[in-house]
C-alpha cells in the first residue's frame, strides 16, 4: 500500500502542481470535438447513403450512385481506423497539398468512418418505418427526397437513437488512436504524466476511469432521450 501511495503522490505532483491537468483538459476537449464532429458528419453522410441504398434503381444514376456508396462503405468498414488516419494524413493530404491540422484531419476521418456505419444503421431505421408513410407523402405531391427527409427519416431516427448512442460511444473510445497523427487526446495527456513520473500505473488507471465515466454519462443521456421520445409518442 505504501508503494501505491507513493505512486499516487507522484501522479498528483505532476498532474496538479506541474500543470498536467491542463493537458488532460485539452485532451478531453479534443476527444469531445473529434467524437461529436465525427458523429455529426457521419449522420449526414450515412443518411444520404442510406436514402440512395433504399431508393428505386429504375434509372442509371441511382445505380451508379449506389455502387459508389457500396465502395465507400466497403473501404471504411473493411480497414482499421488507424490505417485510415495514417493514409489521409501522410499520403492523401500531401498529394493534394492540404495543410489541415491533425485535429481537423481526425474530425474528418472519424466522420467519414462513422458515415459508413451510420449508413447501415440508418438504412435499417428507414426499412423499419411503415411503407405507407412514404406512399402518403408521395400522394400529397412531395418528391421522393423531400418525402424521405421530412417524413421517413425523422421517424427512422427515433428507432435508431440507441444505436446512434452506441456509435458515439465507439467514437469516444476510438479517439485514443489520434496520437498516431500528432493530435492531443487523453492518451497523450496521461502518457505525458507517466513519462514525467516514470510510472504509468496510476495515470493509466485514471485514464481508464475517465473513459468509463464518459461512456456511463453518454449511456445515461441516451436512455433519457429514449424515455422522452416514448412519452411524446404516447401523448400523440
Amino acid at each position: 500500500m505504501g508503494s501505491f501511495a507513493k505512486k499516487v503522490e507522484k501522479f498528483w505532483e505532476v498532474f496538479y502542481e506541474h500543470g498536467g491537468y491542463t493537458r488532460v483538459l485539452t485532451g478531453l476537449r479534443n476527444t469531445f470535438y473529434i467524437a461529436v464532429a465525427g458523429l455529426v458528419i457521419g449522420i449526414i453522410i450515412g443518411t444520404i447513403i442510406a436514402i440512395i441504398a433504399v431508393s428505386p434503381k429504375y434509372k442509371r444514376l441511382p445505380r451508379i450512385l449506389n455502387r459508389i456508396c457500396r465502395l465507400y462503405v466497403g473501404f471504411f468498414r473493411g480497414s482499421p481506423m488507424v490505417v485510415q488516419l495514417l493514409l489521409f494524413y501522410f499520403v492523401l493530404l500531401p498529394l493534394f497539398g492540404s495543410r489541415m491540422t491533425p485535429l481537423s484531419v481526425c474530425m474528418l476521418v472519424f466522420g467519414l468512418n462513422s458515415g459508413a456505419y451510420v449508413s447501415e444503421i440508418m438504412r435499417g431505421g428507414i426499412m423499419s418505418v411503415d411503407p405507407g408513410q412514404m406512399e402518403a407523402a408521395r400522394a400529397l405531391g412531395l418528391s421522393y427526397w423531400v418525402s424521405m427527409l421530412k417524413v421517413v427519416v425523422p421517424q427512422a431516427v427515433k428507432n435508431i437513437i440507441p444505436t446512434l448512442g452506441n456509435e458515439f460511444i465507439v467514437l469516444i473510445k476510438e479517439t485514443s488512436i489520434v496520437s498516431f497523427v500528432g493530435a492531443s487526446d487523453l492518451y497523450v495527456a496521461f502518457s505525458y504524466i507517466g513519462s514525467n513520473t516514470y510510472e504509468f500505473m496510476v495515470p493509466y488507471l485514471v485514464m481508464a476511469l475517465i473513459y468509463i465515466v464518459l461512456v456511463a454519462i453518454i449511456a445515461l443521456i441516451v436512455k433519457m432521450i429514449e424515455r422522452s421520445l416514448r412519452k411524446s409518442d404516447r401523448r400523440n
